[in-house]
């Protein structure tokens, strides 16, 4: 291998930045806005109370709100930033903006981008659309060029550490002591995606979202991992087939 020109390596023309969505990003079920402190917040905020629910802001660096009005100023701030670069996600079927999202580390000279702030209301927290949201935030990235798609959070977060090996992300470790927040230290777990990883996760996403996967009262018939296994199952037995 010569280091002017190592294995495996393939020219990097850089990234584009995210773009700010003029209209939402539509799956199915879910859609991605541009996060702005009219019209969408207030929405947010109907489904899951700022005051109540304490816990679902935990491991985020603000929140809870005592009242609408401080979640509003906080979302005011917030449709204004670059990066971090929110987004509400819009459940379909109410029409409500039911949780939030956003791009951040937005990298695009390296190619490398992250998702985080992500808050679910009861709508999407553990629902379909809650998968498809995230689905359409890593499909958002990839697109335009990004090699590279990050997901870190508090190593003492369960559920978003289950949640990040769930969407397909692969975990590279922890960072100790890694910053403070709310008074207290983080050691952050990052987890990440690759664009060579990305065509075959598309497909199980895509495959699980898909409406057979559903009985006729909305329940998968096969987890989001089970579609993702036997897919890589399936296209090995292909690879074997052609090389006999």
């Amino acid at each position: 291998m010569s280091w002017a020109n190592p294995s495996g390596f393939h020219a990097w023309t850089g990234g584009r930045r995210a773009i700010r969505l003029a209209s939402p990003t539509a799956g199915s079920i879910a859609a991605l806005s541009h996060w702005t402190s009219t019209g969408t917040a207030p929405n947010y905020t109907r489904p899951s109370p700022s005051t109540g629910r304490g816990g679902d802001w935990t491991y985020l660096p603000y929140g809870p709100y005592a009242s609408e009005e401080e979640f509003l100023e906080w979302a005011h701030s917030a449709s204004r930033s670059n990066d971090p670069l929110f987004f509400a996600i819009v459940d379909l079927a109410s029409g409500k903006a039911a949780g939030i999202a956003s791009y951040l580390r937005i990298t695009p000279a390296r190619g490398s981008i992250e998702v985080g702030h992500i808050h679910y209301s009861p709508l999407l927290q553990g629902k379909t659309a809650g998968t498809e949201a995230m689905y359409l935030m890593m499909k958002h990235a990839f697109e335009p060029g990004y090699r590279r798609y990050e997901w870190k959070c508090d190593s003492l977060n369960s559920r978003s550490r289950a949640a990040a090996l769930r969407l397909g992300f692969t975990f590279k470790g922890i960072f100790r002591q890694a910053t403070v927040y709310k008074g207290r230290n983080r050691d952050t777990a990052w987890y990440s995606v690759i664009d060579r990883e990305w065509p075959a996760l598309e497909r199980a996403f895509r495959c699980w979202l898909h409406p057979d996967n559903f009985d006729e009262f909305g329940r998968q018939r096969r987890r989001l991992e089970e579609v993702r296994r036997s897919l890589v199952g399936a296209e090995r037995r292909d690879e074997e087939k052609g090389e006999r």
